[in-house]
């Protein structure tokens, strides 16, 4: 309970909004709204949904329920989470926690002789990043051939038609950045 009224003081602060004009708008007393934010009373569910929707957030927000997401940063080897593997052996790992409010997404792609990246990296508007951790790629962005190998890196606008294709005898391994997040 301490850490939701924290959560509204923090929210209101950032706002650069009174107490007492968050407290009019939700129809409750400063007194009471006071005693929220010092986690003395416990706002109820309609209060708490009038509370988050003046304070532009969501009740989930307020509540913590992203909060383990943003207090454990760390995705081990281990950790990484398989998103999908397409007909020609690309395959795609996440390399962080769900986050409604990330700006970018990083994932990791393994891609088998032959592969492509048909099936996830499609135009979308935004950026993208590419680092090759091992083997060696081409990049077809629009029409336009680049080779990469182990090191390189290649920085792109997402609205450009472009397909990753691994050259390499054996597997290539990739760091694959874009924003904003879309898969």
């Amino acid at each position: 309970m301490k850490r939701l009224g924290e959560r509204i003081k923090k929210r209101r602060e950032y706002l650069k909004m009174q107490l007492n004009d968050l407290a009019r708008k939700v129809g409750i007393s400063p007194s009471a709204l006071s005693q929220i934010e010092k986690a003395k009373a416990f706002p109820s569910i309609t209060t708490l949904k009038s509370i988050s929707e003046h304070l532009i957030t969501t009740v989930g927000e307020l509540i913590g329920e992203n909060e383990t997401l943003n207090k454990n940063p760390l995705i081990t080897s281990k950790e990484k989470k398989f998103v999908l593997e397409n007909g020609s052996g690309a395959s795609l790992y996440l390399l962080s926690h769900h986050d409604p409010g990330k700006q970018m997404e990083t994932y990791f792609v393994e891609l088998k002789p032959n592969a492509v990246t048909h099936d996830f990296m499609t135009t979308h508007p935004g950026q993208e990043f590419l680092f090759v951790i091992s083997g060696k790629i081409k990049i077809d962005l629009d029409g336009h051939e680049y080779l990469l190998q182990k090191g390189d890196s290649f920085y792109f606008n997402s609205v450009i038609t472009h397909l990753v294709m691994n050259i390499h005898p054996g597997k290539s391994e990739l760091l694959w950045i874009i924003t904003p997040p879309n898969i």
